[in-house]
């Protein structure tokens, strides 16, 4: 990895962690500088989105960050947008809900990191997304959830788990309140998380 790494961020809703981790890479002086020797660099590059009308994208708008539109045509039956990604070095899935091509997988081994709202291996697969995740932790009755980040492989939620935190789960819980623990986690954890990733990376 350089000693600048270039982030892209893939989105598909309101994007609040997507603004969580800009928040974070903007105000650390280590971060966005570099400073200190060997101190690696960190910049966000891109957001990448795959829903018009997106919040994300009133985000990456207010960030002054560039912004990639894609469709489903190139994105898995083309050549994955492998030329628009040249310049980036890690990416970020932050609530982005299509699965990853294997051709991007292949570009980028041990270089792709999603956050999950449950903890994994349970809750995991197609369709188990927001609300469904924390609906389907409710009506198992279960004591606890939490977030899982971790790295992305060729099946949905499956890669190597980096870290995880937990919350309880109260007996009156609806998805909707669940929800809020888990993005407070979420927001708390996931630019946290990247960054020792980025550490890791630039071998420190």
């Amino acid at each position: 990895m350089p000693l600048t790494t270039h982030l892209a961020i893939f989105a598909s809703g309101a994007g609040s962690n997507a603004q969580k981790v800009i928040d974070h890479f903007t105000s650390s002086p280590s971060l966005s500088k570099g400073e200190g020797a060997g101190n690696p660099k960190a910049i966000i590059s891109l957001i990448v989105c795959n829903k018009p009308g997106a919040g994300v994208l009133d985000i990456a708008a207010k960030e002054n960050i560039p912004v990639l539109l894609i469709e489903k045509e190139k994105f898995f039956r083309g050549d994955a947008y492998m030329n628009e990604l040249k310049e980036i070095d890690l990416i970020v899935l932050a609530g982005f809900l299509w699965k990853i091509p294997d051709a991007l997988i292949k570009a980028y081994p041990g270089r792709i990191i999603n956050i999950h709202p449950a903890l994994l291996p349970k809750y995991g697969g197609k369709g188990m997304y927001g609300n469904n995740v924390h609906a389907a932790v409710i009506a198992a009755g279960d004591k606890e959830s939490g977030i899982t980040i971790h790295y992305v492989d060729e099946h949905y939620d499956n890669g190597d788990i980096i870290f995880q935190a937990r919350c309880p789960v109260f007996p009156n819980d609806t998805p909707g309140s669940l929800a809020q623990r888990i993005h407070t986690l979420e927001h708390e954890h996931f630019p946290k998380v990247i960054e020792s990733v980025i550490n890791q990376l630039a071998g420190k």
